[in-house]
């Protein structure tokens, strides 16, 4: 199963197509902020998010069960594509419903890997994925800049270093991020 969560009038084929709006004519109608989800343990080869996201888990208890509901409907190896819009674009900003910055490096909290890591070497990260007993790995990630960034990076008049560097210091140079994961589950 294929589960495209808080799809909005975006309907995807060979998707269950989810969303909390029935005026948006999903395939099921589903809260994903009311814990458990409806799907069985290990069910869900691919899951889609595309701007759903920061509109779940304005609660800190909430925004985690939502992972923990992600990790265990999902099998080992599922992969979630999340897009989210960058938290410092307007894009973000400007829409009352947005309750939660998304960003790859807060998606690696969820990353055992990670979590070891950063033990290991006495960071202070908070360790998700060992606190909720999940494992995601981050397979990808990319962000998309917003004009003129764009123009001027497909022009080469600034190069990936230089577009970083802005993306550091100034609003509205990065749009949109997509990120995704994969479920990793131990063998049973």
């Amino acid at each position: 199963m294929k589960l495209n969560l808080g799809c909005g009038v975006n309907r995807k084929p060979g998707y269950v197509n989810v969303d909390r709006e029935a005026a948006a004519s999903p395939d099921l109608v589903v809260d994903l902020e009311r814990l458990p989800w409806p799907w069985p343990a290990d069910s869900v080869d691919a899951v889609v998010m595309e701007h759903v996201l920061e509109h779940l888990g304005r609660d800190t208890d909430t925004y985690l069960g939502i992972f923990r509901e992600l990790y265990r409907v999902c099998r080992d190896g599922a992969e979630i594509r999340i897009v989210v819009p960058h938290p410092r674009h307007d894009v973000f900003l400007n829409d009352p419903t947005h309750v939660r910055a998304v960003t790859r490096e807060s998606l690696e909290l969820f990353s055992l890997a990670k979590n070891r890591e950063w033990a290991a070497s006495g960071a202070a990260n908070t360790q998700l994925a060992r606190f909720l007993g999940i494992d995601f790995e981050i397979v990808s990630a990319m962000q998309r800049p917003s004009e003129p960034w764009l123009s001027r990076y497909a022009r080469a008049e600034i190069d990936a270093q230089a577009l970083a560097d802005a993306a550091r210091h100034f609003n509205n140079v990065i749009e949109e991020i997509t990120v995704v994961l994969r479920a990793l589950k131990p063998a049973p």
